[in-house]
């Protein structure tokens, strides 16, 4: 199978959109993980199966969501490594605890 340079474009713009996209809402939202929120290809899996089961959000960030869900599926995550390491690596999602100094 030969990719065209259309299709290479528009990956490419893809990739550049998801790279800029953050969970504007929810959990991983920028109420809990400020200032932007979770970059979306840091979501969890479990995040992606929720949304796939309820319904995705409605317009473009529907889409992104529903393209990086299918494919982390797919087990070709490490397309958005190169995005990671131009952000300095993966955005964690755990919480952090509270130090106590006893």
């Amino acid at each position: 199978m030969n990719i065209s340079e259309i299709d290479r474009e528009d990956f490419r713009i893809f990739l550049e959109e998801i790279a800029e996209a953050t969970m504007p809402f929810g959990k991983y939202g920028p109420k809990n993980y400020p200032p932007f929120g979770i970059p979306l290809i840091d979501l969890p899996p479990e995040y992606y199966t929720w949304f796939m089961n309820q319904g995705w959000p409605k317009g473009r960030l529907g889409e992104l969501m529903a393209m990086i869900s299918e494919i982390k599926a797919t087990g070709a995550d490490h397309v958005f490594d190169p995005i990671r390491r131009a952000r300095g690596g993966r955005a964690s999602v755990r919480k952090r605890r509270p130090r106590h100094d006893f």
